[in-house]
């Protein structure tokens, strides 16, 4: 984890214009909302997702997060089989503010091209981008 502008940001995933970051874990990838997505949604209250065995295209809405503040839509970073869902968060949404990267993790995917994640922003790019 890296510290940018006050903001964690995992080294190993990749970021999208959209905060939404994926994490090659294996033959699949994790998937969640960065630090800075959570902060500026504030006090996450609910987290819609997609059923396992969807198949997601790049940037397709794959679910919603609701707040006490907004509710935003959240957009596929790559295309896309989702393995799993995190359903800890269906009573714990709040983990997605407390551990972005790591309990806070929505989706677990098959992505149709590994080569895709690495379109996305690294850690360094996406600290530029924070820093504008």
């Amino acid at each position: 984890m890296k510290e940018i502008n006050n903001y964690l940001v995992d080294a190993s995933a990749r970021i999208s214009n959209e905060h939404i970051w994926v994490r090659p874990d294996g033959d699949s990838a994790l998937v969640g909302i960065s630090d800075y997505a959570q902060d500026q949604l504030g006090e996450i209250v609910f987290v819609e997702l997609p059923e396992p065995g969807e198949h997601l295209d790049q940037n397709a809405v794959f679910g919603m997060v609701e707040s006490v503040k907004t509710s935003s839509e959240l957009y596929m970073p790559v295309s896309g089989n989702v393995v799993t869902i995190n359903e800890t968060l269906e009573e714990n949404p709040e983990l997605v503010n407390s551990a972005p990267f790591a309990e806070g993790w929505m989706l677990r995917i098959e992505p149709d091209d590994r080569d895709d994640i690495e379109i996305l922003m690294s850690a360094k790019v996406y600290q530029e981008m924070l820093s504008i």
